[in-house]
């Protein structure tokens, strides 16, 4: 009997390690990728619930009102910094593209991930960027020199930084 009560209770404890291992497991974030990868779909930055997720017009509408949106959204990836993924620009219902950044550049996405639908979590914010970051942003595009110096003005935008992205198959 004391046999089967320590089997048992050795059983339950070996389970009850294993759920927390695989809980601890679902909880990391993934911050190595720079560059091409041959696969795109997958966790970016902090693993987050897909709860409550809006559209773009939703979360332009907060920001106009607000000044400001906390929480996740829905988009697709349209161009990607050619250089290690540091940013990456979506459409948004007004035909502007809003310029998604990496909180704390803690991660990247590949460089080979335009056209993929994408989920994000994080806040954006109705702000200016100026003629230098401007200017660096076009380099990162890989724009002419002609191009470039043909920035002068600040530009006000809707900015998203991101904590956590999750890029899905192609439909």
């Amino acid at each position: 009997m004391r046999k089967s009560f320590l089997f048992t209770s050795a059983l339950i404890s070996a389970l009850i390690f294993s759920c927390q291992e695989k809980k601890q497991e679902s909880e990391k974030t993934t911050y190595e990728v720079v560059g091409e990868v041959e696969v795109v779909p997958g966790n970016y930055g902090n693993i987050f619930q897909e709860e409550k997720v809006v559209t773009p017009a939703e979360m332009v509408a907060s920001v106009e009102a607000k000044g400001t949106f906390s929480g996740k959204i829905s988009g697709e990836i349209k161009e990607v910094c050619t250089k290690k993924g540091c940013w990456f620009s979506m459409e948004l219902p007004n035909g502007e593209s809003m310029r998604v950044t990496f909180k704390d550049y803690g991660f990247f996405i590949p460089t080979n991930s335009q056209g993929f639908p994408i989920v994000l979590e994080g806040v954006a914010t109705l702000s200016e960027t100026d003629v230098e970051t401007l200017k660096h942003y076009a380099e990162d595009q890989g724009k002419s020199k002609e191009e470039v110096e043909s920035i002068t003005a600040p530009k006000r935008e809707i900015t998203f930084e991101a904590t956590g992205a999750k890029i899905k198959p192609k439909a």
